[in-house]
């Protein structure tokens, strides 16, 4: 490995790091919508495989870090894993503390980033001689998968029922595709479908504008005050060890153990189903509150990187959530990326500890050291500058492209047609886990009824 490598390697890290520190401070970027297509982009762009990595650990470790900043600060989730949190943060902000919010919630990042890295490395080298067994029944586990998560959501039944429909529709596409020799027999759509489904919800949106009896019908607001109270400043390069206190330490700790070794469910149902637990016994509603914060930022920041890395390092194909969902496009972005061929056949070990490693450090450095600073002042300057629309309609432009990059102006309208049944089945409680599993386990899945 040369130095122009690593290089490339801290220079996409920093850029992923500022990238994603704004972007995880505006509210209401679910982490699918705005990872996935970005890390597409530089995947179909022929960036070396481990600088891609080197900055999708960077913008995770960043977004993480950041998307924590207005649940604490005006009660709006900067994405949907900081959701979980918003009860307890603004317990906090009730009491006068919403820097402390911010601060348990970034230490808590940190302690979950720093524990998750090395246990998800030792954890894929243990699961990988068994990669053979697990890739030649990929179809199965990932339909398997579909199934455990749709029995984990509140609407089970809902979600059970629309996984074979919604498999019917994503094969029946590609099926006409190839009929209509609108794409080659030996390619699959892949690509555009899954960021399809990633932009769902908003599609779905859109379409409902589009009827001016949805329009008078939805509820108008004038401008939102936002109050912002200003903190003292914090010396030196902040110590989150100091910050939180030692139960908090220990809570956090242990659930970003368990967020890792339970990599292959879904954060969000851990993140809440643990950050409860673990504080349920606790009286005080600050001091409940303050480890519930910590722990449940320490869980969701391992949960996204052992996700990601343990699937990728040990078996080459996306067997988590988070792998499905942003991290999809390092395990299958055709034609730079199949399931025959991607990272976790061109990275060697060492590859992916040094890329994760700069990646990490670098995020934390840069966006730890600026949350603990300059929070406030950034959460206001996202606040009145930055549309939380503008922000969306340029991830909707790069799936639009793809789109057509894949097969043409027939794919958009295939690709808008995936997006609304997919919006349409989130509303209904389908998360995006089941509706990723269920487009791996498609081909599979229909051609037992063909």
């Amino acid at each position: 490995m040369d130095m122009v490598l690593i290089t490339e390697m801290i220079g996409a890290s920093v850029i992923g790091a500022i990238l994603y520190t704004i972007i995880g401070i505006a509210p209401g970027t679910d982490e699918t919508a705005v990872l996935a297509p970005v890390t597409l982009v530089l995947v179909l762009s022929g960036f070396e495989p481990i600088v891609i990595l080197a900055f999708f650990i960077s913008a995770i470790v960043a977004k993480k870090l950041t998307d924590s900043i207005p649940v604490a600060i005006a009660g709006i989730p900067g994405g949907v894993m900081s959701a979980p949190m918003v009860e307890h943060a603004m317990i906090l902000k009730k009491h006068g503390m919403p820097e402390l919010s911010i601060r348990k919630m970034a230490s808590g990042s940190v302690i979950g980033t720093i524990i998750a890295v090395p246990m998800s490395l030792l954890l894929a080298n243990l699961i990988a001689p068994l990669s053979g067994y697990i890739t030649e029944y990929a179809s199965q586990i990932f339909l398997g998968g579909a199934i455990f998560l749709a029995l984990m959501t509140k609407n089970r039944w809902v979600a059970l029922l629309s996984i074979l429909p919604f498999a019917f529709l994503i094969q029946g596409l590609r099926i006409f595709y190839w009929e209509a020799e609108i794409v080659p027999a030996d390619q699959t759509v892949f690509t555009s479908f899954f960021l399809g489904i990633t932009i769902g919800p908003v599609i779905l949106k859109l379409a409902e504008l589009l009827s001016g009896k949805v329009r008078k019908n939805m509820p108008r607001y004038g401008m939102k005050d936002i109050a912002l109270k200003r903190t003292p400043k914090t010396k030196g390069f902040p110590n989150p060890f100091k910050i939180l206190t030692k139960k908090e330490i220990g809570t956090t700790s242990l659930s970003s153990v368990l967020g890792v070794l339970t990599f292959f469910m879904s954060p969000v149902g851990m993140t809440i189903f643990l950050g409860e637990t673990l504080t349920s016994r606790i009286k005080d509603p600050v001091k409940k509150a303050a480890r519930a914060i910590s722990s449940m930022d320490g869980l969701t920041n391992a949960a996204y990187i052992s996700g990601t890395l343990i699937p990728l390092i040990a078996i080459g194909l996306p067997l988590s959530p988070t792998a499905i969902g942003p991290g999809g496009a390092l395990f299958n972005a055709p034609p730079v990326f199949t399931e025959e061929n991607n990272l976790h056949h061109l990275l060697s070990m060492t590859d992916f500890i040094v890329a994760t490693v700069i990646g990490s450090v670098i995020a934390i450095a840069i966006t730890f050291y600026i949350t603990m600073k300059y929070a406030q002042e950034i959460c206001a300057f996202v606040f009145r500058f930055i549309p939380h629309e503008a922000m969306l309609g340029l991830f909707f432009g790069l799936v639009m492209m793809l789109a057509f990059m894949d097969a043409g102006i027939i794919n958009i309208a295939g690709v808008l047609i995936v997006a609304i049944v997919a919006g349409l089945l989130h509303r209904k409680g389908v998360n995006y886990g089941v509706q990723f599993m269920t487009l791996y386990a498609a081909p599979w899945l229909v051609s037992l009824f063909i």
